[in-house]
């Protein structure tokens, strides 16, 4: 367990903005528990600064994991936000998208959000920004991209894409073994 370096504090950051917009100036320095950011086997840790302090006299050998997972280094130096994140991305999110109960299940099993699927969705939300998939009871579901902004939402037909998949809650069961 180690300290971010500059260049994976800018990757991660610069993904996490794509979802939480200036809130992670809030997510780092909350004022009632401080937390920070630590590397741990390719995987990036979102944890109480308190926890971390007593998290240094564990060799690393036997630490599995600590506080929330928000992602990966991939082979090629790419960071990757896994669903683990949802959590984190659901309390600071910017913009978010509501699912009726009828495409819940879809959604769940990989696939995009459809107009006749959405909801409702944050006002004033631009295309191709990222957004946390909620089910219409305020429960995450995942996170994805935006296809079109909230005025183009309005004219497009039942069929068409609303909201890019990326995470969802039901890899926890699709990838059990990846997600260790």
């Amino acid at each position: 367990m180690r300290p971010l370096e500059e260049e994976e504090v800018k990757q991660v950051f610069e993904k996490l903005h794509k979802y939480i917009g200036k809130n992670i100036k809030n997510m780092i320095d909350r004022p009632d528990d401080p937390h920070c950011l630590r590397l741990h086997r390719n995987r990036v840790f979102y944890v109480r600064e308190e926890v971390m302090r007593r998290a240094i006299s564990v060799a690393r050998k036997n630490l599995v994991a600590l506080g929330t997972c928000l992602g990966r280094f991939t082979h090629s130096g790419k960071f990757r936000l896994t669903i683990h994140a949802l959590d984190v991305l659901a309390q600071f999110a910017k913009y978010k998208v509501w699912v009726k109960p009828s495409a819940e299940m879809s959604y769940l099993y990989g696939n995009h959000v459809l107009k006749s699927g959405l909801g409702r969705i944050t006002e004033n939300t631009p295309a191709y920004q990222g957004v946390v998939v909620m089910s219409m009871s305020d429960i995450p579901l995942g996170f994805g991209t935006t296809s079109r902004s909230t005025q183009e939402c309005r004219k497009l037909d039942p069929s068409a894409i609303v909201a890019f998949h990326q995470a969802d809650t039901g890899e926890y069961l699709r990838n059990e073994e990846e997600n260790l």
